[in-house]
């Protein structure tokens, strides 16, 4: 079976994002917002289109900003529903903006979205499923498990006879540091 690193590296769509984003750990708001959007996004669709709408996207969505995005209305949502650079899915758009409203309360609940995180770090997968389906709007097991292997926190990302694994593990990602059972 083909995994992500076999065709990734030198692929001209997947290749920047499987090579310097993808399990490379980060605790920018912005960042982690987008990666979740991106992860929602691909529900039932190719990763490739993803990548393909990324930018268009990331315009459409002001550049991920919490705070702009949670506070877009009804215009907003017509706005992005009607814009052909996206995924125009009115659920996926909509738990997006919801998501940005909850990661906003992130902030004097826990200090932030990669605080809220560390607060319940480590747990294994299942743990983390329930968790987010509580959390947030439109997530599930696939969406949950991309999201927090794209950002380090659950291994998985790349095989470890990758080239992109050996400058991760030089960064040592959370899920290095914790005693691998947790993940069993």
């Amino acid at each position: 079976m083909s995994t992500y690193c076999d065709y990734a590296p030198d692929d001209p769509v997947h290749a920047s994002y499987h090579n310097t984003e993808y399990g490379f750990p980060t605790t920018d708001e912005t960042a982690l917002m987008e990666r979740l959007a991106m992860e929602i996004f691909q529900a039932g669709l190719s990763w490739g289109l993803v990548l393909k709408k990324r930018q268009s996207t990331n315009d459409a969505f002001r550049g991920y900003d919490v705070d702009k995005v949670a506070d877009f209305n009804e215009k907003d949502i017509e706005r992005l529903l009607a814009d052909p650079g996206i995924i125009r899915n009115k659920l996926k758009v909509n738990a997006i903006i919801e998501n940005a409203k909850r990661i906003r309360a992130m902030r004097d609940s826990h200090g932030g979205f990669s605080k809220w995180i560390e607060a319940h770090y480590p747990m294994p997968k299942p743990e983390w499923v329930k968790l987010f389906k509580k959390t947030f709007k439109f997530t599930g097991g696939e969406i949950t498990g991309e999201f927090l292997m794209s950002t380090g926190y659950l291994p998985g990302s790349h095989r470890p006879d990758c080239a992109t694994y050996k400058v991760i593990e030089k960064v040592s990602p959370a899920w290095m540091q914790v005693d691998a059972k947790i993940y069993d």
